[in-house]
């Protein structure tokens, strides 16, 4: 973090300074987790579900934090504020305020904005220092957390801004306004909380509202909800995708035989040969995103391509293929799920398992996808349908209601029988897998993140270290 006395914090959150030096020098980090601290750094106690934060105030404190930031006293140094949340979020936009040599770029989109946020902070290291969040920390608490982590020698900052509701992401540009806004798509994640698809496109639009007329709108040519928001922005556009009219887009899209894509970067200033490290075709769009990005920021289409090329799967649980020693491929991509993602997944799949006669068995293990409100038996329906389409060997669907209505839309496109299953939960599903499992079977564990599918993904590869 940019270097800020105790004094300053203060002024910064409109608080009050507690049993605290006001010179006090604040040069690490800010955690909301006491084990995460390092010495300098600053405690965020926010009051959460199951845990108080205050309740570890002195655990930080001797874990070298400066001070606390709590909203009682704490019998530690502690700088004093009726919301610790809101207080992180004004304190995130005064050290931007001091941050002005750093670029910042946020994306926001209903699927893709992790893997995409991590492509594009490896392509930006080539330019210089990048900071960009573990995983998904892309809410109000978050996104603060990350660029909180900005120092004066920070060249990007490369964000994700997600919303549940119309005016989250007009809140996230007010604590750090990006100068490049990257829309993917729009699609049915979280519908059951905005209740339409166009309501989901007017919340994300407000990323490109957000930025200034010297600022870069990169969006997704290829999303027709994605598209017209060129109209909503000052900011210079530049459009991606396979659309001919993109401006950086794809040709030639091809998949090796393990399922990793490549295709030829077209953009203004030229073109270039990438071949992904990662696995399925979807990430071609997320590719061609980072792109973008990088176009807008004057990098060269042969930089670019190369670091498009080196650039790996960095957040966990998000298309890990690994394979045991047995020559059973598990692809753990269990962090979350959504129509759009479990699409992807599955396609990603049948690529891993190849065609021909030495097309290998595939699984896929699919758990419910929530939040999905009135429209979720349909999209489970067509999930399980999509499956037998693709010509998955055996489809294990587990969970409840849901997941059964997947297996159904299964068995209905398909009369699959005993090549279509559901199971209660993870347990079942590992002692399923444990009885079938044959050498050179690829194995896709896909869910929503609540209902911690990662269980069975982990398992196998346990079982793979035993054998």
């Amino acid at each position: 973090m940019i270097a800020l006395t105790l004094a300053e914090i203060a002024t910064a959150v409109g608080g009050t300074l507690d049993a605290a030096d006001p010179q006090a020098l604040v040069t690490g980090p800010v955690e909301v987790d006491s084990r995460q601290l390092r010495p300098g750094g600053l405690f965020a106690a926010i009051l959460g579900e199951h845990v108080d934060g205050h309740d570890y105030a002195e655990q930080a404190v001797a874990a070298g934090a400066v001070a606390v930031l709590s909203t009682r006293q704490v019998g530690v140094p502690a700088v004093l504020v009726d919301d610790v949340v809101a207080a992180l979020g004004r304190l995130a936009r005064a050290v931007m305020d001091r941050a002005e040599g750093t670029e910042v770029v946020a994306i926001t989109g209903s699927a893709g904005k992790t893997s995409t946020k991590d492509l594009i902070a490896q392509v930006l290291r080539r330019r210089g220092e990048t900071v960009f969040p573990p995983g998904s920390f892309n809410n109000e608490i978050g996104m603060p957390l990350t660029a909180l982590r900005v120092e004066d020698s920070t060249r990007h900052l490369v964000l994700e801004m997600g919303a549940r509701g119309k005016g989250h992401i007009d809140y996230l540009t007010g604590i750090v306004p990006p100068r490049i806004g990257v829309v993917l798509n729009i699609g049915t994640a979280h519908l059951g909380e905005f209740g339409s698809k166009a309501a989901i496109a007017e919340a994300k639009g407000e990323l490109v509202e957000a930025l200034a007329p010297e600022g870069v709108a990169v969006l997704n040519a290829d999303d027709p909800m994605v598209r017209p928001m060129a109209e909503r922005t000052e900011a210079r556009v530049l459009f991606f995708g396979e659309h001919p009219e993109a401006d950086v887009r794809a040709a030639d899209v091809r998949l090796d035989s393990t399922g990793r894509p490549s295709f030829t970067l077209i953009t203004p200033a030229g073109s270039a040969s990438v071949q992904l490290r990662l696995y399925g075709e979807h990430h071609v769009s997320n590719a061609l995103a980072a792109a973008a990005v990088a176009v807008a920021l004057g990098m060269s289409v042969d930089d670019t391509a190369a670091a498009l090329g080196e650039a790996g799967a960095l957040s966990r649980w998000r298309m890990e293929v690994v394979d045991r020693a047995d020559g059973v491929t598990v692809v753990n991509d269990a962090y979350n799920a959504n129509p759009e993602s479990m699409r992807a997944a599955l396609r990603a799949l049948v690529s891993i398992g190849g065609r021909g006669p030495e097309r290998r068995r595939t699984w896929a293990v699919l758990g419910e996808m929530r939040e999905l409100g009135e429209d979720s038996l349909d999209e489970h329906d067509a999930i399980g349908r999509l499956a037998v389409r693709l010509d998955v060997t055996k489809l294990v669907a587990v969970g409840g209601r849901d997941a059964a209505c997947m297996e159904l839309g299964a068995r209905n496109e398909g009369s699959w029988g005993e090549e279509s299953v559901l199971v209660s939960d993870a347990d079942a599903a590992i002692e399923l897998l444990r009885a079938g499992l044959q050498p050179g079977d690829v194995v896709l564990v896909k869910a929503s993140r609540s209902v911690g599918l990662e269980r069975v993904a982990e398992a196998l590869l346990a079982d793979g270290d035993a054998r």
